[in-house]
């Protein structure tokens, strides 16, 4: 065991245990409740780091819209090119005669990701579309045992 480990306890009812049991085989990554119970922890602390305006955050906008919307495209390309610092990299593809998935990695700080991402939404046309971030500082330093595939 790595001598940074602590161990603890925690008392809670049976059917919980066993619900959390299922959730961990669920997974199926995770190998046992320690490792179940540190991603969980993980989860509400960049949960929680998010809520800073200031964080450093890295994630993905995902748009589909109508191409054939008037000037969509130029206002789409306006908004991407006034966020130049926060976008990482981006993939267009075309789904059908109408319609196209966009996909934005993006990063950098929390209110100018968000703001990006309520622009790029927001423009008529886009019929749908979310952001999906997680922080990149200290929860995210993490160490431990299973794979990420």
């Amino acid at each position: 065991m790595a001598s940074d480990l602590v161990r603890f306890s925690v008392a809670i009812p049976m059917g919980l245990l066993e619900e959390f049991d299922e959730y961990t085989a669920r997974r199926g990554i995770l190998t046992n409740r320690s490792e179940a119970i540190r991603d969980l922890m993980r989860e509400k602390l960049v949960e929680d780091e998010l809520a800073s305006p200031d964080a450093e955050v890295v994630g993905s906008i995902t748009m589909v819209y109508d191409h054939h919307t008037p000037d969509l495209t130029q206002r789409l390309d306006e908004v991407q090119h006034e966020h130049i610092p926060q976008i990482v990299s981006t993939m267009h593809v075309h789904l059908d005669h109408c319609n196209c998935l966009e996909i934005l990695a993006v990063r950098g700080r929390s209110a100018d990701v968000h703001d990006l991402a309520d622009r790029l939404l927001g423009i008529k046309g886009v019929r749908h579309g979310s952001l999906a971030c997680t922080a990149t500082t200290s929860s995210m330093g993490h160490h431990h045992e299973h794979r990420h595939e």
